[in-house]
C-alpha cells in the first residue's frame, strides 16, 4: 500500500474539503477532515499535511493536489535521510513512562520501512522528548495507521505485583521489549527486515540475560543510546509509547477530579498525599509505582499532616 504526504496551504485544505466533501466531524485528534476517494484514504491534518494511503495513492494525489507526484523510487533517489538507521527497513522499540510515580510502563516496537521513514519525517516525527503531549497525541494516531507496531501497556498493578516477584524495572523493560519486537515480526515479511535498533537502557549481555526466551533476529539487533534521535523508528515507537502513557494520565486525571501530574518531583508527593488522603493508600499504590521514594515521601507528608 503506497502512503503520500504532502504539505499544503489553508487555501488549498478549504477547497479540497468542500470539493470532495470530506467528513470534518468525530475525526480523532490532529485530523481536520477525511474522505475515501477510489481505493485511497485520504487524511488532511491541522498541521496542513495531506496523506494519501492506498494502491491508487500516487493517481488520486494527482488528481486532487493537480501536481505532479514522484515515484517512491524517484523520491529515494534524491532524499536525504536525517538518520543513518534509515538506509534500512527497520524496527525499532523504546518505552515511557519508567521514571514516573503515576502510570503504566508502556512499551512499543515499530516497522518502518526506507519509503516510510521519508514520510514519517514529513509527517514531523522526532525525538518525542522535543515535543509536547498534544503533538504527540496528534502523530501518533497518524503513524499507527502507517506502521505495523505493537503497544503493550503494563498497569500499576501488574508492575507491582512483578516488582514484588523480585522483578527489577530493567527487567521488565527488557522483557516488555522483546515481546514487542516479536510480536511485530509476526505481522511482516519479516524477510524484509533488515535491522531492529532498541533504545538502549541496559547493556545488551544484560538485556540477553533477562528476557524470557530468546532474542528474535539477534544477528540484526542493535542497542543504540538516544536512539530516538538517531532513528526514525525508534522515535515512532517512542512516540506511541508516550502517547500511551499521556492517554492513560488524561484518564486518571479525569477519574479522579484533579490533574495529576507526570514524573517524580516534590509536585507529585504533594499530589499523591492529597489522593491517600481523600482515599486511602491502598488507592494510590494502585495507580502508582510502590517502590518509587515518592511513597515513603507521601507517608512522611500525611504523618505531619496527623501530627498538626
Amino acid at each position: 500500500m503506497a502512503n503520500i504526504v504532502k504539505v499544503i496551504d489553508s487555501t488549498t485544505i478549504n477547497n479540497i474539503i468542500e470539493k470532495y466533501n470530506m467528513e470534518t466531524s468525530n475525526l480523532p485528534t490532529g485530523t481536520l477532515a477525511k474522505k475515501k476517494i477510489k481505493s485511497t484514504q485520504v487524511q488532511i491534518y491541522r498541521s496542513k499535511k495531506i496523506m494519501f494511503q492506498g494502491k491508487d495513492a500516487e493517481q488520486v494525489a494527482r488528481d486532487v493536489l493537480g501536481i505532479k507526484i514522484e515515484s517512491s523510487n524517484e523520491k529515494q533517489t534524491h532524499a536525504k535521510a536525517n538518520y543513518d538507521f534509515d538506509i534500512h527497513n527497520t524496527i525499532g522499540s523504546d518505552e515511557a513512562g519508567s521514571g514516573d510515580y503515576f502510570g503504566p510502563l508502556t512499551v512499543c516496537a515499530a516497522y518502518v520501512t526506507k519509503k516510510n521513514a521519508q514520510i514519517l519525517k514529513t509527517l514531523g516525527v522526532m525525538d518525542s522528548k522535543n515535543l509536547t503531549d498534544i503533538k504527540i497525541v496528534e502523530l501518533a494516531e497518524q503513524i499507527i495507521n502507517i506502521c505495523p507496531h505493537s503497544l503493550i501497556v503494563l498497569d500499576n498493578v501488574n508492575y507491582n505485583i512483578k516488582q514484588l516477584e523480585g522483578w527489577s524495572q530493567v527487567k521488565m523493560k527488557a522483557v516488555l521489549h522483546n515481546q514487542a519486537i516479536t510480536n511485530v515480526i509476526s505481522r511482516i515479511e519479516s524477510n524484509e527486515l533488515e535491522q531492529i535498533v532498541i533504545d538502549q537502557f541496559v547493556q545488551r549481555t544484560t538485556y540477553e540475560r533477562y528476557i524470557i526466551g530468546s532474542m528474535p533476529r539477534k544477528d540484526i539487533t542493535y542497542f543504540e543510546t538516544k536512539g530516538e534521535s538517531k532513528s526514525i523508528a525508534i522515535a515512532a515507537a517512542s512516540i506511541i509509547a508516550r502517547y500511551a502513557f499521556v492517554k492513560h494520565m488524561d484518564q486518571l486525571s479525569h477519574d479522579l477530579n484533579m490533574t495529576i501530574p507526570k514524573g517524580a518531583s516534590n509536585k507529585v508527593d504533594l499530589q499523591a498525599a492529597k489522593i491517600a488522603q481523600k482515599y486511602d493508600l491502598d488507592k494510590l499504590d494502585h495507580i502508582t509505582k510502590k517502590h518509587f521514594k515518592n511513597r515513603d515521601k507521601v507517608l512522611d507528608l500525611l504523618n505531619k499532616k496527623r501530627r498538626h
